[in-house]
């Protein structure tokens, strides 16, 4: 399927022989004969490529680039110039352009510029349209949650320096996506990001995945391979389960944490780069340095910036509006635009622990808006787990008697209410308590 191109040109005859190869091509085509009638033309449509002419009447195209790059920046502009006035696209490639052709047109050239220019288009409006999604997300956290609300600040400071910065929560909690946020908010944000998950391979692997490997470094390593710290050159790399690293690797990454410098596997040469590092972990690092199966110096190498996720559980004032943002992504994914979420439900979603966290609930709503058929949905259509067993239970044979009682107490009340859908009365009738008791006890212990 062709793309809508834009052509200012001010010759007729140029004009008419591009649109006709450019139709040929399979492209819709709009053209301008001056700079101001471009203008004009990209308020009434949203081309996806523009052919434009330097030497225009009214306005130059070199002007028009420069409000084009201004007003529109994810419009590529392709330049068009005579063998002459070469010197003329060059300062147009410093104005924005994305390329240039000359005059008269090579056919094949066209048509790979047109390629690559669509494409490379096509890769930054996705990429904006992901910080958007990735923004929004975090603007709902900061809106609903003061506990969040403080991480995200201090993330946001931290996001201005280059430091090593540690996120700490349990599975689920979103340090992924703040370590992304990390990274757009700081000066590395339009350089790669590099997510690297130091569990899901083995430790050769995962020492070739971060460092790379020579030719012949072992069986199968028929070519050189860059690792993903020397690709992340300028940008930030994400250490996730950095808890889980095997002890071997570890001492590479404290050399490398040192002085940002690593040899490839089975290389001879230093590697030197400029990447930000940030590692994330539910485990208790402390307590593995004390066990011994984390070495304390890549552990004080790693906790300069310290940043502690919340669970869920902990922030369920988000869950209304968390629970919100995945249904209007779930219904649009599946076109089903009229879904709503009872309020029964919602009384449910946010009675419930969650000890899957973010995660779990970003399942539970996908699961049922891909199940459901009607326009509501109601208690029933979530697939929750039995709440027997919550991480704070784990902890209670640890604390002392009445505070591990009151805490039992707590979720006794909560697995209730959720099961009611939030109805303190049948909630009451579960406990086999009078319901104005239940409520006194629900405020007593600011259960929400």
């Amino acid at each position: 399927m062709g793309s809508l191109i834009l052509v200012v040109e001010d010759d007729p005859d140029v004009a008419t022989i591009l649109r006709d190869r450019l139709q040929a091509m399979g492209h819709e085509v709009m053209t301008a004969a001056d700079g101001q009638a471009a203008l004009d033309t990209l308020q009434q449509a949203a081309p996806s490529l523009m052919f434009l002419d330097i030497e225009l009447p009214k306005l130059n195209g070199i002007e028009v680039l420069k409000r084009v790059h201004k007003d529109l920046p994810e419009l590529p502009v392709v330049v068009m110039t005579a063998y002459g006035t070469i010197q003329r696209a060059v300062e147009a490639m410093k104005e924005g352009a994305t390329d240039f052709v000359t005059k008269p047109f090579d056919n094949e050239y066209l048509n790979l510029v047109i390629g690559k220019t669509l494409e490379r288009g096509a890769l930054k409006r996705e990429v904006t349209a992901l910080r958007s999604e990735l923004e929004s997300r975090f603007d709902t956290l900061v809106a609903a949650s003061p506990k969040m609300n403080a991480v995200i600040e201090s993330a946001k400071k931290v996001a201005q320096s280059d430091s090593t910065v540690l996120l700490l929560g349990d599975s689920g909690t979103g340090k992924d996506l703040l370590a992304r946020s990390i990274h757009n908010w700081g000066a590395r944000h339009s350089r790669l990001f590099m997510p690297v998950n130091c569990v899901a391979l083995s430790e050769e692997l995962l020492e070739s995945e971060l460092f790379g490997h020579e030719k012949g470094a072992f069986t199968g390593a028929s070519a050189q391979k860059r690792g993903k710290v020397e690709v992340a050159d300028g940008g930030t790399v994400f250490l996730d389960e950095i808890g889980d690293m095997k002890p071997g690797l570890q001492a590479k990454l404290l050399r490398f944490l040192q002085n940002r410098e690593f040899d490839r596997v089975g290389g001879t040469r230093a590697i030197k780069v400029d990447v930000r590092v940030i590692a994330a972990t539910n485990r208790d690092l402390l307590q593995a340095v004390k066990a011994g199966t984390f070495r304390e110096d890549l552990f004080f190498r790693l906790n300069v910036v310290t940043l502690t996720v919340p669970p869920l559980r902990e922030r369920t004032e988000e869950i209304p509006q968390l629970a919100e943002f995945f249904l209007k992504k779930y219904c649009r994914e599946a076109k089903k635009p009229g879904i709503r979420i009872s309020s029964q439900a919602m009384k449910m979603l946010t009675a419930y622990s969650w000890p899957g966290n973010v995660r779990e609930l970003q399942n539970a709503i996908e699961r049922a808006v891909v199940l459901k058929t009607g326009e509501m949905l109601a208690p029933e259509d979530f697939s929750l787990q039995p709440m027997d067993i919550t991480p704070e239970q784990s902890e209670l044979m640890n604390r002392p008697f009445h505070e591990a009682v009151e805490r039992h107490k707590r979720e006794i009340i909560r697995r209730a209410l959720a099961l009611a859908g939030g109805n303190q009365t049948k909630a009451a009738e579960r406990l086999g308590l009078q319901r104005t008791y239940l409520a006194r006890l629900i405020k007593q212990m600011d259960i929400k």
